[in-house]
């Protein structure tokens, strides 16, 4: 279960879809819906504790709640339906090695780690750009490479480009501003997640500069293409990359990041050791690993 209705480019529906994709190779008849429907399963995904609490309230099979941005960071401390989401689960997925940490102690047990896989496309690199794939939401602080690249020197290459939705009227306007302001930014608006997927592997760099995430699907695309990362500080993406990473920035810094931006384009060093440090990680998402860890927690609830 999702809450993304078919059609949807959001990073649930794309978790959903690929999760599909994997468990349908394990051998699982697998169906997708965005509420509880009548017929005999086995067992019920549900992402989102908040939004399919209703359904994971009255389900009678085994439920495996996997836990988005909102859920970890923002919704578990303010809504009652989430947190009896929790206790009504039997296994708990977080998209990252520290999403644990993120819940009371008592819950933990039930925890199980799965990191996003991602089957990306050949590079083809030229110029120095930075891409941001994202929906424009203020969870997401989507302009904040844009504001970075406004205080590079004229002698930079570099641009940002921007694949994502505005969600809102205001966003879109910010949007479509920013470019007439802002020569070293394009916004492309929504696309495709395959086009998504090229323009990762085609980047110099991808920012991320979430205020919020679960475990950004873009971050696993990332590594997978070889394509070094600037990404704020936050929880989850510090689980994804590790603390020792050498490519974040505080959340909201728009200085600290048109410095690594320019340093990561003129220090050939300093972009190698983020090649490097991807390097490191990029065998967690592979697809074989994803499919392992789903096979692993779905012996556990069977008879």
């Amino acid at each position: 279960m999702t809450p993304a209705r078919p059609g949807s480019k959001s990073g649930n529906r794309v978790t959903a879809l690929r999760w599909r994709r994997a468990l349908s190779a394990l051998g699982h008849r697998v169906r997708i819906a965005t509420e509880l429907v009548a017929g005999r399963f086995d067992v019920v995904v549900a992402l989102h504790a908040k939004k399919s609490a209703a359904a994971i309230a009255s389900a009678t099979v085994p439920i495996v709640l996997a836990m988005t941005g909102t859920d970890l960071y923002r919704d578990i401390g303010r809504s009652a339906a989430a947190r009896r989401s929790l206790e009504r689960a039997d296994r708990i997925v977080v998209l990252h090695e520290r999403g644990a940490l993120d819940l009371p102690r008592h819950l933990r047990s039930k925890v199980r780690v799965i990191e996003q896989s991602a089957v990306m496309p050949r590079p083809r690199r030229s110029g120095f750009d930075a891409v941001v794939v994202g929906h424009l939401r203020s969870e997401k602080d989507p302009f904040r490479a844009a504001l970075a690249a406004r205080v590079l020197p004229p002698s930079s290459r570099l641009r940002v480009v921007h694949l994502g939705g505005a969600l809102t009227d205001s966003m879109r306007v910010a949007a479509e501003r920013e470019m007439t302001r802002n020569p070293r930014y394009l916004w492309l608006g929504e696309r495709s997640p395959a086009a998504a997927k090229r323009a990762i592997a085609n980047a110099r760099l991808l920012v991320l500069s979430s205020r919020m995430e679960g475990g950004a699907n873009v971050l696993s695309e990332a590594l997978i293409a070889r394509t070094p990362i600037l990404a704020s500080r936050i929880a989850s993406s510090v689980g994804v990359l590790g603390a020792s990473y050498p490519g974040f920035f505080p959340v909201g810094d728009t200085a600290a990041l048109a410095r690594l931006l320019l340093r990561a384009e003129r220090d050939s060093a300093f972009y190698r050791s983020l090649v490097a440090a991807s390097a490191e990680r990029r065998p967690r998402f592979l697809p074989a690993r994803e499919r392992a860890a789903w096979r692993a927690l779905l012996a556990e609830l069977s008879p």
